[in-house]
């Protein structure tokens, strides 16, 4: 056993010593690269003090701080060089020279040097795919386009070149060739939001509307593309009439933080806008105020907030404008059996043309006089012309009324105004509309008791 373990000691001995060796030696190597660089940089130095433009020296420093990541130097070495014409290799210099301007934000100058490159050879991908990206950056589609399929032809795969391909046919508003290599590109790089909120506008630009509103109602949680994610998809909901998840989408963009001034007024208004269209005329109302604070000249927020704040202060004003027909025929029902002061009414008729306006046609007796009489309510807040009025007396000799009554919420031309003149025509608007509604409720309750009296 003592030989077994001598030998085993010996051996771990003689590892130990090997790793010391060793690890001796790649400090040596590494000194010695360093002290190899430090020398070069040297000797190109005082090369450079004799000649500023010695070509081999440049090409020295420009080599050791391209290989090193040092952008500036390498940028300003290698700027020289591309005026050193003939002593160096001019295409490695001007791409070098534009890869390190790059690598700076330098837009311009990484131009140039592509531009120059490219004039040497235009078969080298990373002159084709930068210069086709810079030229995206200058809105420049159509040749960020060719630079970018010559690329392609290097490089099929290369994820980069796809997206690019792909948001310059967008930007050209040709989503289908668009929306190819776009996939592709997502195929490559699956967390690329930005893409793949692209690849939606696509499809909502090929009217591919179901697609599109997938993948927007996926991105809505994304804090960068949420808010905008949300924006169209309620869009599409709205033109689809599905307002409640409309509203849903809208809130849910709200919810964001850090949201761009003008997508979170645009937001806000839309949101209004599907808050109208379910009677929810406080919550619009609220929404379109913050948007006046803000930016009083948005659209037509002025008008809605006037409109509306009277809306929301009269809810028979909101069901005679924006209620279901028959709510609003129900309303009018109130109006007519509520008018004639001590009178027996008796509806014969209901007439309704789309949601333009309702005729009734009633049987009234009072204590005085008895006559057949016809109401025509007007739903729209513009104005009433002849022709609407010429109709509304040729109904009423049709069904042998005394008398017709005629009532807007807007107002009546002077044309129509003369044209009942002569007639037996009462045209009521909208002052005294207003001032019917806010009574209509205690006028119908104080009748009702009065006809159960009776019985």
């Amino acid at each position: 056993m003592i030989p077994i373990l001598a030998a085993v000691v010996a051996l771990i001995l003689a590892v130990f010593l090997f790793m010391i060796i060793m690890g001796r030696s790649r400090g040596g190597s590494g000194a010695k690269r360093t002290k190899g660089r430090e020398a070069m940089i040297k000797d190109a130095n005082k090369r450079l003090a004799q000649n500023p433009r010695d070509p081999e020296a440049l090409n020295t420093l420009g080599d050791i701080y391209f290989q090193d990541g040092e952008w500036e130097r390498a940028c300003k070495i290698y700027e020289i060089l591309t005026e050193l014409t003939g002593a160096v290799d001019e295409f490695e210099v001007n791409l070098r020279y534009a890869l390190s301007a790059l690598r700076l934000n330098l837009a311009d100058a990484a131009y140039k040097g592509f531009s120059t490159a490219r004039t040497l050879r235009q078969d080298n991908f990373e002159v084709n795919y930068n210069l086709g990206h810079l030229e995206f950056q200058k809105k420049n589609y159509e040749r960020a386009v060719q630079l970018l399929q010559q690329a392609r032809q290097e490089d099929p795969d290369s994820a980069a070149v796809l997206r690019d391909l792909g948001h310059a046919f967008f930007r050209l508003k040709k989503p289908r060739e668009a929306m190819t290599f776009i996939r592709k590109a997502i195929d490559l790089a699956p967390d690329d939001k930005e893409s793949l909120y692209t690849l939606a506008e696509c499809y909502y630009e090929a009217n591919q509307a179901d697609q599109a509103l997938r993948l927007f109602n996926h991105l809505r949680a994304d804090p960068a593309m949420g808010p905008n994610a949300c924006l169209i998809a309620g869009t599409i909901n709205m033109e689809s009439h599905q307002e409640d998840a409309a509203i849903s989408d809208f809130e849910i963009g709200l919810k964001h933080e850090n949201i761009k001034p003008d997508i979170l007024t645009e937001l806000r208004y839309r949101l209004a806008q599907a808050y109208l269209k379910k009677n929810n005329i406080s919550g619009a109302l609220g929404l379109l105020r913050l948007i006046q604070a803000g930016n009083p000249s948005y659209k037509d927020v002025n008008i809605l907030i006037g409109k509306y704040q009277e809306l929301n202060a009269n809810k028979n004003l909101q069901i005679y404008l924006m209620a279901p027909s028959a709510d609003f025929i129900a309303l009018c029902r109130k109006i007519v059996m509520s008018y004639f002061a001590k009178a027996k009414v008796k509806v014969t008729n209901i007439t309704v043309n789309k949601s333009d306006w309702a005729d009734i046609l009633t049987e009234v007796d009072t204590p005085k006089w008895s006559d057949v009489i016809m109401f025509r309510f007007i739903r729209s807040q513009g104005s009433a012309g002849e022709l609407i009025l010429r109709d509304f007396h040729s109904h009423l000799k049709e069904v042998k009324a005394g008398k017709g009554i005629c009532v807007t919420i807007g107002n009546y031309t002077d044309e129509a105004k003369r044209y009942t003149e002569a007639r037996l025509i009462d045209l009521i608007e909208k002052e005294k509309l207003t001032a019917i509604l806010n009574t209509v409720d205690a006028r119908a309750a104080a009748s009702a008791t009065a006809q159960q009296k009776k019985k």
